[in-house]
């Protein structure tokens, strides 16, 4: 008698990610809200910022940069820690809980959600970007490299810390107040909305050089401005090794966190 053998963590999640986009992709009004917002507030306060800063750049230009990594944040960090206290809500998860399915697999079916969703968004936010504010595409086949790294590092580790704060709050409206907080202030204090960032109190950015927000927007910064446009980062450069260590540190920290943190019911692990 031949015995099967049972699909792998690996093969599970990646089928579970499947499964993931089918029902994101089934909520129109979701696809939409979570697509249109970012490229809204890009063309919104991009269109009120149109002074020249110097490296050859516009402000608004530097703020279409930044806000491409700021997108794929919000479709990581926001749309998982919601989800995820909105499927332990309804039972998701407890139901999920009965099936063979390790959190390992849970996790990567995630990863797989927000990598798909997190590229279309960051492609709509390129369109924009070139055709309203002056952003190009990079010629460098070592700056389509960082952008490749950057996105990963960047989706993966924010992907985590939204399940990890997502496992600790209790109810989806919880979830909307703690993750909108803490995104929206990132945001502010990492330089997205401000442009440059050196307009920004050192001690704010110091602050914020802790979080990935501020090391992936300075990311695409690197990918999308002109090298000339350095002169506005904080540090004179664009510390491309430190974002590396910083995100690549946070996926570890991530991985970790959301381990400790993951619970399938409210009233249990």
């Amino acid at each position: 008698m031949t015995t099967l053998a049972l699909p792998g963590t690996l093969t599970v999640g990646l089928i579970r990610g499947g499964a993931e986009l089918k029902e994101f992709f089934r909520h129109k009004e979701q696809v939409i809200f979570t697509f249109a917002m970012p490229s809204f507030i890009m063309i919104l306060l991009g269109s009120m910022l149109n002074g020249d800063i110097g490296g050859g750049v516009t402000s608004g230009t530097v703020l279409a940069a930044g806000m491409i990594g700021s997108g794929i944040i919000s479709t990581s960090f926001n749309s998982i820690g919601i989800g995820l206290a909105g499927d332990r809500e309804d039972g998701t998860l407890k139901r999920l809980r009965g099936t063979p399915m390790p959190a390992a697999s849970f996790f990567l079916g995630k990863i797989v959600l927000v990598a798909v969703s997190s590229l279309a968004q960051a492609l709509l936010m390129i369109v924009v970007g070139t055709l309203l504010f002056d952003l190009t595409l990079p010629t460098d086949p070592m700056k389509w490299l960082t952008l490749a790294w950057v996105f990963l590092l960047g989706i993966t580790s924010c992907t985590l810390l939204g399940i990890t704060i997502g496992s600790l709050v209790k109810s989806v409206s919880g979830a909307v107040a703690v993750m909108n907080l803490v995104f929206i202030s990132l945001q502010f204090v990492s330089g997205v909305f401000v442009t440059p960032i050196t307009h920004l109190p050192k001690v704010m950015v110091d602050i914020a050089s802790f979080f990935p927000v501020k090391w992936i927007c300075q990311g695409f910064r690197s990918v999308f401005l002109p090298d000339s446009a350095v002169i506005n980062e904080m540090a004179g450069s664009w510390e491309l090794p430190r974002i590396a260590l910083v995100l690549g540190s946070w996926v570890v920290a991530g991985l970790l966190l959301a381990r400790l943190s993951f619970r399938w019911t409210n009233t249990g692990r």
